[in-house]
């Protein structure tokens, strides 16, 4: 562990000596007190699950508005697939603390659910001998935050958790069209207009984009780790050429402690927010007086 504690913070003080050259002190000058009208803090998180693989059972497919169908354990829990694993051949990379906040789905006993193809059903042996369900060759888990049936809290963490569709695929309905002008069509980034925000940042699916004002841009650190990001994902890398009518100054990625890559407008990482439902949402807005969108210049819009 001393070796890895190490590496981690040689790596991070390269980050900062590299962010030197291109990101200086901020200029921005938000109040720190905005908070409107029914914005609340996050609720703490509850905590983790035993580690012990538990079987999936019967499945099921629940249908919801925002991910359309979703694969769930006989409990009706989400089910999930990492982006890090394999599914040719089938393998496992969550292992340790990953498997405490996403436990794995035991192989066993697990049935197809009713209009699913039960061949997509099967098992892979993990690093420590065990056996874990996989769809489609895909290891299946569940994420210890969600705590009843029909939870997804799960959904889009890190970039690289995603509900289990009944074929195995990512679960993610196709977005409803934005209005006219909201956001440009095919931008990984762009700006869209709302009568409260005005001119703001959006991602690819026309939701809002967010800063977090304990976050610094000088030197580029995020102080959003663990439990937060599963309520405020990052946004991942966004190439210059997908980002439309955004500040071209210091469009930078962030390497992140936890591995993850950041995408950073003039400096400064930015997020979605998970209690965004559709286009056009502001939930985010305000939240815990820290929580805020971003102007196209990367500034934070402080309006109630």
């Amino acid at each position: 562990m001393g070796m890895k504690r190490g590496t981690t913070i040689a790596a991070a003080a390269i980050a900062v000596i590299l962010a030197a050259t291109a990101c200086g002190p901020s200029q921005d000058k938000a109040a720190d007190t905005a908070k409107p009208a029914g914005a609340a803090a996050q609720a703490s998180s509850q905590p983790a699950a035993d580690g012990a693989a538990k079987p999936g059972g019967r499945l099921a497919i629940a249908t919801g508005e925002q991910l359309g169908s979703v694969l769930t354990d006989s409990a009706g829990l989400t089910l999930y697939r990492f982006d890090k694993d394999t599914a040719k051949p089938p393998k496992s990379n969550c292992d340790g603390d990953c498997a405490k906040t996403w436990p794995v789905v035991a192989a066993g006993d697990a049935t197809a659910a009713a209009g699913m193809d039960p061949a997509l059903l099967g098992e892979v042996v993990r690093s420590d001998g065990t056996k874990q369900l996989t769809v489609a060759g895909w290891p299946a888990y569940r994420f210890n935050k969600d705590t009843k049936a029909g939870d997804f809290n799960g959904q889009g963490v890190g970039g690289v958790w995603f509900a289990f569709a009944p074929d195995g695929k990512k679960a993610e309905k196709a977005a409803a069209p934005a209005p006219a002008g909201a956001a440009e069509a095919g931008a990984g980034l762009s700006v869209a207009k709302d009568p409260k925000l005005g001119d703001h940042i959006v991602d690819a699916k026309g939701m809002t984009v967010y800063r977090f004002k304990p976050d610094t841009a000088w030197p580029m650190v995020s102080k959003c780790v663990g439990d937060c990001l599963a309520k405020w994902p990052v946004v991942p890398p966004v190439d210059k050429a997908n980002a439309k009518g955004i500040t071209e100054r210091n469009y930078l990625v962030l390497d992140r402690p936890d591995g993850k890559k950041q995408q950073t407008v003039d400096c400064w990482p930015v997020y979605t927010f998970a209690g965004d439902k559709k286009p056009g949402d502001i939930n985010g807005q305000g939240v815990g007086g820290t929580w805020y969108a971003v102007a196209p210049d990367g500034k934070l819009i402080t309006v109630q």
